[in-house]
This record gives C-alpha cells, structure tokens and sequence, in this order.
C-alpha cells in the first residue's frame, strides 16, 4: 500500500520528497526480503546442526567399545561440517600408546590407524616466571658526562622526554663475541640512532589509516555479497568474505591448548592433513585423546562446525568412559549368566558413573519390574521352568526399551531399566510396552499359561537427584501397583 501511494503522488506530483518516498519504499522492501531469507537460512542451519548432533548422540549412546565409538562418530562429523578428513586419537587401553583413527570422506576407503606415543598426552610443566627486562630499543636520555653504565642505570627513567633526537639502543644487534652476562651487558658499547621528530610517528599513523580504509572496503563488500546471498542471488565468495583459515586451530586454552596442539601437529605429520580444527577429549581434568578435523578449503570454520566439534569431544570422551567402564564392568562378572542381562553390579556402577557425567539439562528415569506370582510358578512348573520363563521375560524386556536404555536383573524375578533423556511420558510408555511384551509372551512350549509384570516407574525431579532416590522412588511405585491388582504401570 505504501509503495502504491508513493507511486501515485509521484505519477501525479513528482516532487523531490515523492523520489525520496520511493526510493525508501524499496530500501525496505530489499530490506524485508532479505530479513526474511536471512531468517529461514539461519533456522534451516539451526535445524540441520541440532539433527546431526542428535545423529552423534545416538550413535554413541549405542556404542559400548572404542571400534563402535569411532564408527559412530566420524562419519556423521564428516558431513555434519563439511570435513575432508576427522581423526579420533584415543589412548589403547592394552597398550601403552595412542591410537590415530582416520576416515576420509570419499566413499569405499576404509579407515586408517597409526600408534602415536603416549607422551603426547603429558602436560608441559608451567614456564618459569622471568625476572622483568627493559624492552629492546627503550629511548635512554644522554648528555654530558653520561657513560652507557649510568645511562643503563637510567632506564627506569626513560619516560622523561629526551632533549635531542639521538636515542641509545641497548642489545639492538649483538655482536657474536658480545658479553652475555649482565655485567657484560653494561660495559656494551651502544648503538646511536638519529631519527627524525616525526616521520616514524607520521609513517606509523599512515600505515594504521591504511589498513582501517582496507578492513571497511573488506567488511563493506563481504556484507554486500551477504546482503545478495540473503535475497537469493547466488555469488562466489570474490573478496574471502568468510577470512582465511589458520593452518592449526585449537579449540582449548592453557595446558590442554598445548596438548590438544601437539596431537594436531603429530596428526598432521602423520596423514599429511593442514588446516585442521581440534577439539580435546578430557577425563575429568586431563587430556585422553583428540578429534582433528581437516579440510583442503582454506576458508575459516564455521561457528556451527565449532559448536559439533566441541559437543561431539564432550560426548565421546563420556562414551570411552563408558565403554572403559563397561569392559572391566564385563571383565568382574557383572552379567547375569541366566538371563545375559547385566547384573546389580554393573547396574549400580553404570548409575555411578552417569550421574558424575550428568548435566543440567540431562533427564533420568528408572523402570522397577517384577514378575508376578513367581514364586508360585516355581512351585507348581519347577525351577527349570521358572529359569525359562525369566530368560524370556529378560528376551521381551530388552526387546521392549529403547536402545539407549540399560536393561538389568537385580535378583530374582525383578527387573530394572534406567532411561537416559526420556521425555516427560517416555518412561510410562516404555513401562506399558514392557508390560504388554511380557503379556504377550508364547510359554506354550513351557506349559506355562502365560505371565504378566507390575511395573514402578519414577522420573528424575532434577539432575541433583540421586540415582538412588529414584531407585527407591520406582520400588515404591512398584509395591503399590502390587497392591492395586499387579499386571499394570504405576508412577512414582
């Protein structure tokens, strides 16, 4: 409406303001489209980024060994940002070296590996704190009588503006057979410069002006080329809009910089990768590992690919303690050689070491399962039929929770399942599938009518609660759909 009245006062008028009006009208029209295509670019990269870190969650959630681990991971950071090459360095846990796992984005090449030390991982120790020295060319003042021991003397006092332009510069260019002790450096002849009042502030301030006018230009036609990216017109990055990469970038700072830093540069001596983006994998507060990213396009890395990056290392060195974990959980006898569900052990050391890696966003939620009458069954049928029946109980358990989930017998008929990040009424549903997987079970063969299960379910009130009031919180739940008739979900 506003551009139709602007065209009809200058059809009619054609005054100077009705030009103005005009050329306003479509200053906001360019304006609106491009807000617009802007607007729906920047959620279509948002909505992209949160499936393929989800893809990454998944992947590792399921993935109980390192091979698993990295199968899981580097291809979905492969595509997720825009990578050539993603190397995972994790420490081998039955050697005393680092293993390098490198996938390449081209289809059919399979993975390649290569020991590193394990001394790569060792902290560089602090620099030693320096005794503080007079910065390299500092004007000292001279006059009458001035040697160059009093004029080193008079250093501190270098802020007193000198009467000439002649300065004193002490250690410009070392001789080879000059003194290096600091006795020595006194006795060292000086190095007399003149320079003329102004022209070296004067160049400093032409070569400053220079760049500013360069960095605007830059920014100027990078905003313009993003300004016609966002209305549609597709253009080819003329100016490097988007900066130049650095050779090495290292998502880390302090001594784990240094770490993450020497893993890239060994990485990249090893697979003769460059321009790589590192993120370290820490365990509590040490390094175990890195994942290297790298690429032949010398563009800097987005911020999306920063965000994955960090997220996918956070999340992978949580999954190589968890497969760590799992392997010497394994290793005791932590499975139930009955069912070959996982025992109360590995259950409890498993709920241990999610709640040391739970955040605050993280939801948690435990199923309490019990199959009902049991004891009567093992009376009338025999214990080796009761052993049946609880392997497929066990068998339509599993079959009936989410791959994330951890199934578990905890002792005699009963049951536990812990959830990770179920929503608000995951955990009923999943109870309920529990219940009618077990209802629906064929004993026939067995000569067993069939059984049922009661079910106690508790969700997580925030991520300080222990995992051991939410134990309790689904038993009680568990004892009260006992008492309410059995063969049903209740929650706690």
């Amino acid at each position: 409406m506003l551009a139709l009245i602007a065209g009809v006062r200058l059809v009619i008028f054609k005054q100077a303001i009705d030009w103005l009006t005009v050329g306003l009208v479509i200053v906001a029209a360019v304006a609106a489209i491009a807000h617009r295509n802007a607007a729906a670019s920047l959620e279509v990269r948002g909505r992209a980024e949160a499936e393929s870190y989800a893809r990454i969650l998944r992947g590792l959630s399921r993935s109980v060994s390192a091979e698993a681990i990295v199968d899981a991971i580097l291809d979905d950071l492969i595509d997720a940002t825009a990578a050539d090459h993603v190397v995972l360095v994790r420490r081998r846990p039955d050697a005393g070296a680092l293993e390098a796992t490198l996938v390449t984005k081209r289809s059919g090449v399979p993975h390649t590996s290569t020991a590193l030390p394990l001394a790569l991982l060792d902290v560089p120790p602090s620099a030693p704190s320096k005794a503080p020295t007079a910065r390299l060319g500092a004007p000292v003042p001279v006059g009458p009588g001035v040697g160059p021991g009093l004029a080193a003397a008079a250093a501190p006092a270098a802020r007193v503006r000198p009467p000439a332009a002649e300065f004193v510069l002490f250690g410009e260019h070392p001789a080879e057979d000059a003194p290096t002790s600091a006795e020595g450096a006194m006795t060292r002849p000086p190095v007399r410069v003149r320079v003329r009042r102004g022209v070296e502030r004067r160049g400093s301030r032409r070569a400053s002006d220079v760049g500013l006018v360069r960095t605007v230009l830059r920014r100027s036609a990078a905003e313009s080329l993003a300004l016609l990216t966002d209305l549609g017109i597709p253009v080819p990055d003329l100016v490097g809009a988007r900066g130049s990469a650095k050779d090495s970038e290292v998502l880390a700072r302090g001594p784990e910089a240094v770490v993450a830093e020497r893993l890239a540069g060994r990485v990249q001596s090893a697979f003769g990768l460059s321009h790589t983006l590192t993120a370290p994998l820490r365990s509590g507060r040490r390094v175990i590992g890195a994942i290297v990213l790298s690429r032949r396009d010398r563009h800097s890395w987005s911020e999306s690919a920063r965000r994955l990056v960090r997220g996918a290392a956070h999340e992978t060195a949580a999954a190589l303690d968890r497969a760590d974990s799992y392997r010497e959980a394994t290793a005791g006898a932590s499975t139930d050689p009955l069912t070959g569900l996982p025992n109360r052990r590995y259950f409890d050391e498993y709920s241990a070491l999610l709640a040391g890696r739970r955040r605050s966003g993280d939801a948690v939620a435990v199923l309490m399962i019990d199959i009902d009458k049991f004891k009567g069954l093992n009376d009338t049928y025999g214990h080796p039929v009761g052993d049946q029946v609880l392997r497929s109980v066990a068998g339509a358990i599993t079959a009936a929770v989410r791959d994330e989930d951890v199934p578990a017998r905890i002792g005699g008929e009963e049951f536990a399942v812990l959830l990770r990040n179920p929503g608000p009424a995951v955990a009923l549903e999943v109870g309920e599938r529990v219940r009618k997987a077990v209802r629906e079970l064929d004993l026939g063969d067995l000569g067993v009518p069939g059984v049922s299960v009661s079910v106690g379910v508790a969700n997580a009130i925030g991520p300080d609660e222990p995992i051991e009031a939410l134990v309790d919180r689904a038993d009680h739940a568990l004892l009260r759909a006992k008492r309410a008739g059995r063969d049903r979900v209740i929650a706690g």
